[in-house]
């Protein structure tokens, strides 16, 4: 992948996507339908600003990584700044994609509530393959938001214009997040077996040895492997089984310490060692926090019985 090109202001983007300059220098609400940039080769691009997409139609690949990703029904899609977005399509009737397109600027939020509050929004740090999926109802109400959005734009901008535009964007990151919610509970095929290939990679993990040589797995490393953000494999896990990814990477260990104090004639810092702890205190205080158990306890007290 050629290193992406950074745009630094919606102003740039929008000459870049040869559209009119921005009625606001700080945010702007597009329709697809309006882009124009005609564009055969892959295209890398990140911003210094945020970006929502709602997407419908689109025929373009998407790519996060290695793998692209093909929608074929209404998506939103968020980036936060510098996100890195990939995309390519082979003819220009691939770029006849409908839909709307919202670009603000951090400095827009300066001094408000939402500047804190948008950077609590995990899916702004999802991967493309992450996108919300919307029921035509969700959708509906989406484009109602996005129209008032673009209609305070349009409008003559005064004193109150900043205010009633963040209050609508507020109210758009709120929905995104119920509705996200509803898609972990209601796309379960899809997580169950993301998830089913987790417990895969962990059990394969800590039995071909990785641990010895790599250290304690970490949640990124999970992540990279199922190709989803640690963020999304979190809230995955969290919805599934009530746990985080660490904590279930944790009680993994645990398991097996478990299961090799009371089989094996190891020593505890051998044990420690197997399961990837470099040091022999960072094993014993997990297993006293999960266990209310030293490991030297524990194998006494599993002999005892």
């Amino acid at each position: 992948m050629s290193k992406p090109y950074n745009i630094k202001s919606i102003a740039e983007y929008h000459k870049l996507m040869d559209l009119q300059k921005p009625l606001h220098p700080l945010i702007s609400i597009i329709k697809f339908e309006d882009l124009k940039r005609h564009q055969t080769s892959p295209l890398n691009i990140t911003n210094d600003f945020y970006s929502i997409a709602l997407k419908k139609d689109f025929n373009a690949k998407l790519k996060y990584g290695q793998q692209a990703y093909d929608f074929d029904e209404g998506v939103l899609h968020f980036m936060s700044p510098k996100q890195v977005l990939s995309f390519e399509y082979r003819t220009e009737e691939e770029l006849n994609h409908k839909g709307w397109l919202l670009l603000v600027h951090p400095d827009f939020l300066w001094n408000t509530p939402l500047a804190k509050k948008i950077k609590e929004y995990e899916y702004f740090n999802y991967k493309i393959n992450e996108a919300l999926h919307l029921s035509n109802q969700e959708e509906r109400m989406i484009i109602g938001i996005m129209q008032s959005i673009a209609h305070e734009y349009q409008a003559t901008i005064d004193q109150f214009s900043q205010e009633i535009i963040i209050a609508h964007l507020a109210l758009l990151l709120t929905y995104s997040e119920r509705f996200y919610q509803r898609q972990f509970t209601t796309r379960k095929i899809t997580n169950h077996s993301i998830f089913n290939q987790f417990e895969e990679l962990l059990s394969a993990y800590f039995s071909n040895g990785n641990s010895i040589e790599r250290a304690l797995p970490s949640v990124q490393y999970f992540a990279n492997e199922l190709n989803v953000s640690a963020n999304y494999l979190s809230r995955l896990l969290k919805n599934i089984t009530g746990q985080s990814t660490k904590h279930f990477i944790h009680d993994k260990v645990i398991q097996l310490a478990k299961e090799r104090l009371s089989t094996t004639d190891l020593s505890v810092s051998e044990i420690a060692y197997e399961l990837g702890f470099e040091h022999l205190q960072s094993f014993s205080k997990l297993f006293k926090t999960k266990t209310n158990f030293s490991p030297s306890e524990f194998r006494q007290s599993f002999h005892h019985n």
